[in-house]
């Protein structure tokens, strides 16, 4: 490493931490009257904000939490689980924000592996934890989360957040420390085995957080989050900090709507009522709320939705676009925090209709500011950036894990070569845009060529009797693999194998793609299998293959 110049600072220059605590400063100077609403049970402005963090920080200490302690939440999407993405890191301890779409034994092994202490747990959830509770070895205490009246409970509760809330003090003076402490943490499932715990720490949610602002806000031609927006998160709390935006909306001190529990009605009327502007989801809830009844009346005209955590399919993008929707797109992982990558449109390509930009806010975008990312080919080495090479994207930026809790041989797995291994297969064209052609373990390998899953559902999502498609591998004597479709037709809409196959050797013949890539084995079904955060469930699927088969064949 070069030696530099590093003077020493003044008697009393304060070394200034990046902490959490830093990011609730400028909301409640900014605009203090601003709301945060949740559904459409309760609201407050900024002003109550500052004060229930405080309040919930001495809750917290009169229940023995202590700097470096476990703190556990299981709630739905509200404003209670936002006090508690500042008060329990600004405390010093760590906030466990626990997936509770996992199955109770999952939950279970996260909540000992992780050693929580303290849990606060959403009335909805109490029957859970009543039936794993035994098995939880380091849990000495519990406070209810409730809408309502609360449900009664054999957990050893110290009573009911909101009464408790109303008995501390409102004033708390959060210490200054490392800003390397970890702020928080939770579970990924990832592909095989046991979940593994990701954290973070303050400094890199700090500048995540700057980073996000920027990028979603400094744009002229793109703004996606500005200080007049109003923010409604349709993605769980408990994943990677609802994308870490709920950090830059209570920075920026916007309205922001909470809904709770997602029912795809009761978020169009909070849409309507609440007025929203901008919201991030994975594209199979945008699916779901576009198919919604309420939805047939609203009037989505100017609601920016950012989609993630799978590929957006032009099917989908189109339909969104048609109810006004204006969609985009941005690419991370749950190691990374998540933002690593946006879309960034030029004045050229925003000067387009709707119809012709589509192709272009479908891919994952450009890296965003102080990302560095690369893309590896099969022999290590760098690919070109033409549009056509594909490898392995790899990335390095501040604010990205640096491993899994508890397990030193998959984070250095994560971390071979001293870049952070995404898992995700890409191209890079010369203009800088990344766009994902696929996960490692999804590309289909049939006789010697590799088809792109996410490009094949993209091409049948097109498809005007089509709503959603998943396609994966499964075993083929002859050729190795070869793809499976499974598709779920739009409401009175018909659509047969033939046809299918008919629509897609136009594809074949414009040589966009090969004769192997058309599905041989092709699945009407009702749903599709999801993961605990919506994303298509292509693990599943390849296990239930042949159950799969024997069911829809």
């Amino acid at each position: 490493m070069s030696r530099t110049k590093i003077i020493p600072a003044a008697q009393g220059a304060h070394d200034y931490p990046l902490l959490i605590k830093s990011l609730l400063l400028s909301g409640v100077r900014y605009q203090p009257d601003q709301e945060i609403v949740y559904s459409d049970k309760f609201r407050y402005n900024y002003r109550d904000l500052l004060e229930r963090v405080n309040r919930l920080a001495n809750m917290l200490s009169a229940a023995g939490v202590k700097a470096g302690d476990i703190v556990a939440i299981l709630d739905w999407d509200t404003p209670r689980y936002l006090e508690c993405f500042f008060a329990v890191p600004m405390l010093g301890a760590v906030l466990h924000t626990v997936n509770v779409r996992l199955s109770p034994e999952q939950i279970a092994y996260t909540m000992n592996h992780a050693e929580d202490s303290v849990v606060l747990v959403n009335d909805d959830f109490v029957p859970l934890l009543s039936d794993i509770g035994y098995k939880l070895k380091t849990v000495s205490c519990y406070i209810q989360l409730s809408d309502g009246e609360s449900v009664q409970s054999e957990l050893p509760t110290l009573g009911e957040y909101e009464q408790l809330l109303a008995q501390a003090s409102n004033h708390y003076v959060f210490p200054d420390f490392d800003e390397r402490s970890v702020a928080t943490l939770f579970y990924t499932t990832g592909t095989t085995g046991l979940p593994k715990g990701v954290y973070f720490s303050h400094r890199q949610l700090v500048l995540h957080t700057l980073n996000t602002l920027g990028a979603f806000g400094a744009y002229q031609g793109l703004p996606l989050l500005r200080s007049d927006d109003v923010y409604m998160p349709i993605t769980p709390m408990f994943h990677v900090h609802g994308w870490g935006i709920p950090y830059v909306a209570t920075m920026l001190g916007i309205k922001q709507v909470y809904p709770g529990r997602y029912e795809p009605d009761d978020l169009v009327r909070l849409h309507q009522k609440e007025r929203v502007t901008f919201s991030h989801c994975v594209p199979t809830v945008l699916q779901m709320i576009i198919n919604s009844d309420a939805s047939k009346k609203a009037d989505f005209s100017g609601w920016k939705v950012l989609l993630g955590g799978s590929a957006l399919t032009l099917g989908l993008a189109r339909q969104a676009a048609g109810r006004g929707i204006q969609v985009h797109v941005a690419f991370g992982m749950s190691e990374t925090c998540p933002v690593i990558c946006a879309i960034h449109l030029t004045a050229e390509e925003l000067a387009l209709p709707m119809e012709a930009q589509l192709p272009q806010r479908i891919k994952a975008g450009i890296p965003v500011a102080m990302v560095d990312l690369k893309i590896l080919d099969a022999t290590g080495q760098w690919a070109p950036h033409d549009g056509k090479s594909i490898g392995e994207v790899v990335v390095r930026a501040p604010w990205l894990t640096q491993g899994y809790l508890h397990d030193p041989q998959k984070g250095s797995e994560l971390w071979e070569g001293g870049w952070l291994h995404t898992g995700d297969i890409a191209s890079i064209d010369p203009n800088g845009v990344v766009e994902i052609k696929d996960r490692i373990k999804d590309v289909i390998k049939t006789g010697g060529e590799w088809i792109c899953s996410l490009s094949l559902e993209s091409l049948i999502s097109e498809h005007p009797a089509v709503a959603s498609v998943a396609v994966v591998a499964i075993p083929d004597q002859q050729w190795g693999e070869r793809p499976m479709a499974l598709i779920v037709c739009k409401s009175e809409q018909r659509l047969s194998r033939k046809q299918l196959v008919d629509y897609l050797e136009q594809y074949v013949h414009q040589g966009i793609i090969t004769k192997w890539a058309v599905p041989r084995e092709i699945f009407f079904v009702t749903e599709i299998p999801k993961t605990s955060v919506g994303k298509i469930n292509k693990k599943q699927i390849r296990a239930e293959a042949e159950a799969i088969r024997k069911q829809h064949g």
